[in-house]
């Protein structure tokens, strides 16, 4: 009978301990999720769009979070891989009952996820997704960065307006959508400007020899050769470009940035190099410096511009969620009535951020400026915005 008794009142206490809220998942926590590539071949993205949004979620919290209450971050590596990130988005809503999302990072995880939100509705805001496609998908789904057509068209003007260039040529990845849609608007815009693209040359994600490429290039003498592609692909093209005798000026988009963090790489071919990017290092803002002095004290570099778009996304989505509980007309949660007033709030920002100032457009999309950064005797700075 004794035995009896002790296994009922063990089998009691079991159940009042399970009925109890883990740690941090209480009503004084809020869970919200980040989908980014920790590991993989855009991970250098990724672990500054972590380190920042950590950053981010520290600071917001020491300042009292959400009226007391804390954002828990939930993070999961989707290695730069649409179905490891949809595998992630999976978890963070189903298991985790997060109230919101930030991320992936770049744009081809972002596509999935982004669809799939629209049909529960989840409030999501990319810092860094720039395909134009990231949010059509539903009125949830947001961007801290430009579109890709907008920083295409502003590199195309810079060469024009800036540089004075008459002539251009492209060389893009041709299996990249980032890519390609680059490619595409630039074009667009050049032609819209008199800029004449003398040449438009493809390769594959896997190429690693561009010489037949820029000898045709090469050959037609443009004044400018605009890369529309990540660090490591621009990196391989400049420096085949100088070695066969391209003396033009290389131009650059996002994706360019982290070209001069390449270990062991001869940064003397990007010298004279212009790229579009979301913000600039030595931009004299408060709110910049700021951010960059405790972002160095943290991590002891300085961040790139995945980093501030990653910071911002965050700072966007934390207010919109502490204006939620603050009017106090909707209960925080994993609900639909949750979801549209988070919505509903980062639809209205309108605040000064790292990376500009943001409004956002119908469609989810900030309207801001572009900063023209340049390579000169091995670093970068602000060379303009367009």
């Amino acid at each position: 009978m004794k035995i009896a008794r002790i296994s009922a009142m063990l089998l009691c206490v079991i159940m009042i301990l399970a009925s109890i809220p883990a740690c941090g998942d209480d009503a004084n926590t809020i869970k919200v999720g980040l989908i980014a590539p920790l590991t993989g071949n855009v991970a250098v993205y990724g672990n500054a769009v972590k380190e920042a949004t950590e950053l981010y979620t520290k600071q917001f919290n020491d300042a009292g979070g959400v009226n007391g209450k804390k954002i828990k971050l939930i993070i999961y590596d989707d290695k730069g891989d649409p179905t490891e990130a949809m595998n992630a988005y999976n978890k963070l809503v189903n298991s985790d009952k997060i109230v919101a999302l930030l991320g992936p990072v770049t744009s081809g995880p972002t596509f999935g996820v982004a669809q799939e939100s629209a049909n529960l509705n989840i409030p999501g805001i990319t810092g860094t997704a720039t395909h134009p496609d990231v949010t059509t998908y539903g009125d949830n789904y947001f961007r801290a960065c430009f579109e890709d057509p907008f920083q295409g068209g502003a590199i195309a003007e810079f060469a024009s307006d800036y540089l004075k260039a008459q002539s251009g040529a492209i060389i893009y990845n041709t299996s990249d959508s980032y890519s390609t849609g680059l490619k595409d608007s630039i074009a667009a815009k050049s032609k819209e400007l008199g800029l004449n693209i003398l040449a438009t040359e493809g390769y594959g994600t896997d190429d690693i020899d561009f010489n037949a490429q820029l000898t045709n290039i090469i050959a037609q003498n443009p004044d400018v050769l605009f890369i529309p592609d990540y660090y490591n692909n621009a990196y391989l093209i400049c420096s085949q470009a100088r070695d066969a005798g391209f003396e033009g000026t290389f131009l650059g988009v996002d994706g360019t940035d982290g070209v001069l963090e390449i270990d062991g790489a001869d940064v003397s071919v990007f010298e004279g190099l212009y790229f579009a990017n979301h913000y600039a290092a030595d931009d004299p803002s408060e709110v910049v410096q700021n951010f960059i002095t405790s972002y160095k004290d943290k991590y002891g570099s300085t961040p790139n511009a995945l980093a501030a778009l990653g910071y911002d996304a965050a700072v966007i989505l934390y207010n919109a969620i502490k204006a939620v509980d603050t009017a106090g007309t909707v209960e925080l949660g994993a609900t639909a009535e949750s979801y549209q007033a988070i919505i509903d709030a980062i639809a209205a920002t309108d605040m000064e951020c790292v990376t500009g100032h943001i409004t956002f457009d119908p469609n989810g999309n900030p309207i801001k400026d572009v900063s023209i950064i340049s390579i000169t005797n091995g670093a970068y700075s602000m060379a303009g915005k367009y």
